[in-house]
């Protein structure tokens, strides 16, 4: 308890120095060693304090060097802007828009910006065949037979075991397995609306959900979001007459990477519960975090059962898996028949897969280099944008996930970027995907997920190149 305290003193009294320009960019800082002699502390809570300061981007290693205080800190790049809460629920695909960066895919040598998963060089894939063929061997009929309605036994065990990290305290018999999240999602919506209903979500979302809600006959009203702490609960509270349910994603939501803090998760799950509107929760993200603490989830405050949490590894392990799962509360009876009438059973031999890669520990080793991928990406990426995107350009600082938010001036029409960069091989995602209303032409989406590397660098100035160009037009 005493470390706790002295290691949450220290990390805060260093990162105001740094911010204060006690230490300047470029400067080397005391070393592990020095820094425990000097302050009382283990040689274990110095390392925690420097691992917490590099998550928040203030320090980087360097290897045989020691830590410096980062370069990274000193960008004066604005946030982008909060959105504002949709005046109607007017449902507008930007089909065509969409049609177009998906169907560009399969090009070859095409850079990837457009893509919200980790590359396959990121993902343990020897050792995920590995498991699969000894999932093959162990597996009553190899796998080729029907599982429990619940879903593999295995898997729902070590997803409950998880739950720990976030304070959800989940049991094997809270979970159902599903083939990917949005399949979780869709169950979800199922289960709680029918046509003409309304669903709340943050703006801007993913549009795998806004289409998904439009398909279903659903009316969508995008609600204010801030790029860093997510859904504006004011603007909530005024909607919440005119919504059935809520879906949110507040653990490094896509494209803004916000993440909701912890009194505001409490906060909405109150809330909501009060007026008796459901909450699904997307968590798909939320093992992405680039700090040391797993964030919590809106179910660790759910005492009634009226949230439903849903989550997968598709944006972590196994994209193509398509292993998912719900925790549904008190809607696990309807969630069960669902199942039970789509799709019968979960995949059996790839939920065995996952349930003995998480069983192994293999799952905590693999996310833990992922993550330190991913935050040195996205530091890598906000240095490239820096340099070489229009003055003027605003950008989400997220601390974990997968995604970067860029806003330019509105002078930029995003989707004509787009068309310029596919010219060069480069797939970026216009803001317009991730909205049904008229808005967000001058922002895209970049996903963090691939290998750094000076090709990438170029790609980026690439870009930017074409957004100045754009902006002069």
């Amino acid at each position: 308890m005493k470390d706790n305290l002295l290691y949450s003193q220290l990390t805060d009294t260093i990162a105001q120095q740094i911010r204060s320009g006690v230490f300047k960019a470029g400067e080397r800082l005391p070393s592990v060693r020095m820094l425990s002699k000097q302050h009382n502390v283990s040689i274990n809570t110095s390392k925690r304090v420097f691992l917490e300061l590099e998550a928040q981007s203030l320090v980087e290693s360097k290897p045989q060097s020691g830590y410096f205080v980062s370069t990274f800190h000193a960008l004066k790049l604005p946030l982008p802007n909060t959105s504002k809460t949709a005046t109607s629920t007017n449902n507008i695909e930007p089909n065509e828009l969409i049609s177009r960066v998906y169907e560009s895919l399969g090009k070859e040598n095409l850079t990837l910006f457009s893509i919200g998963v980790p590359s396959g060089n990121l993902l343990p894939l020897a050792k995920l065949k590995k498991e699969l063929n000894l999932a093959t061997r162990t597996l009553h009929d190899g796998g080729a037979g029907y599982e429990t309605l619940a879903g593999n036994t295995t898997l729902r065990r070590m997803i409950a075991a998880r739950s720990i990290y976030w304070k959800g305290n989940l049991k094997e018999t809270d979970l159902i397995t599903t083939t990917g999240g949005m399949n979780s999602l869709a169950l979800c919506l199922m289960a709680l609306t029918k046509p003409g209903d309304t669903i709340s979500l943050e703006s801007p979302c993913y549009p795998g959900i806004l289409q998904l809600a439009v398909s279903m006959g659903l009316k969508v009203l995008e609600v204010a979001t801030h790029p860093d702490t997510g859904i504006d609960i004011e603007a909530l509270k005024k909607v919440l007459p005119r919504i059935n349910v809520c879906l949110l994603v507040p653990n490094f939501n896509t494209p803004l990477g916000s993440c909701m803090p912890d009194e505001h998760k409490r906060e909405i799950v109150t809330l909501l519960d009060k007026h008796s509107i459901p909450l699904i929760e997307d968590d798909v993200y939320g093992d992405l975090y680039f700090g040391n603490k797993r964030p919590v989830c809106c179910k660790t405050f759910d005492k009634t059962g009226n949230v439903l949490w849903c989550s997968s590894v598709s944006k972590t392990l196994a994209p193509g898996y398509r292993v998912g799962w719900i925790a549904p509360g008190r809607y696990k009876e309807q969630i069960l028949k669902l199942k039970l009438v789509h799709s019968i059973a979960s995949i059996s031999i790839v939920n065995e897969v996952v349930g003995n890669f998480l069983r192994s520990g293999k799952y905590d080793n693999h996310l833990r280099q992922l993550r330190r991928t991913l935050q040195e990406n996205a530091r890598h990426y906000t240095l490239a944008i820096a340099e070489y995107f229009p003055e003027g350009t605003k950008i989400s600082r997220p601390h974990g996930g997968l995604a970067l938010w860029v806003e330019f001036s509105k002078k930029i029409d995003v989707a004509e970027l787009y068309d310029l960069a596919l010219k060069k091989n480069i797939s970026i995602s216009p803001g317009r995907m991730f909205t049904l209303q008229n808005r967000f032409h001058n922002c895209m989406r970049l996903c963090i997920g691939l290998p750094w590397s000076d090709e990438l660098r170029q790609k980026l100035k690439q870009v930017g190149t074409l957004a100045k160009m754009l902006s002069k037009q």
